[in-house]
């Protein structure tokens, strides 16, 4: 455990949770993916079903987590953060609100009239991912406030837009 605290610079115990949730999440997410290859080449329900799915939730869990400590490594002098699990914390909440705004970005492409099935892709996406923006934006900044990392957030969005050509929105 003191290994733990001391590789992510926890000082607080309620710190504790971010490397967790993160393990948490990096194991579903593997459990996920690996439930829906299973189901993709068909290969529920037989009786390979949970040795594919235990070996490779933990391979893809395994690969996961070199990934996202990679990502750590580059981004670490990037974004200046005060503590190493602060990174975690950003992780989380980057994972959090593309799967939300993904979610509800369905919803108002509906509501405006282009569904998935019906419309042209040239048309759908373009105006899905349009639609995604504004509500990602909101949802980013709010889940940031709610993991302690408004300030991050607040002025990666701020960034984000400026170089949209959207910067006026914050003068």
């Amino acid at each position: 455990m003191e290994r733990i605290k001391k590789r992510w610079e926890i000082t607080k115990e309620w710190q504790l949770l971010f490397p967790v949730l993160g393990t948490l999440m990096v194991v579903a997410t593997a459990y996920l993916i690996t439930r829906r290859l299973l189901h993709g080449y068909e290969l529920n329900n037989t009786a390979w079903e949970w040795p594919f799915t235990v070996f490779l939730t933990t391979a893809g869990g395994y690969l996961i987590l070199k990934i996202c400590f990679w990502c750590f490594k580059k981004l670490e002098n990037k974004w200046k953060v005060g503590h190493k699990w602060e990174m975690i914390a950003i992780f989380i909440v980057f994972a959090i609100t593309g799967s939300v705004s993904a979610k509800l970005a369905e919803p108002l492409t509906h509501w405006i009239g282009i569904e998935k099935e019906t419309s042209n892709p040239w048309l759908y996406w373009p105006v899905r991912i349009v639609v995604i923006l504004p509500i990602y934006q909101v949802i980013l900044v709010i889940i940031g406030w709610f993991f302690g990392q408004f300030t991050f957030f607040w002025g990666f969005s701020k960034k984000m837009l400026a170089r949209m050509g959207l910067g006026f929105l914050f003068k």
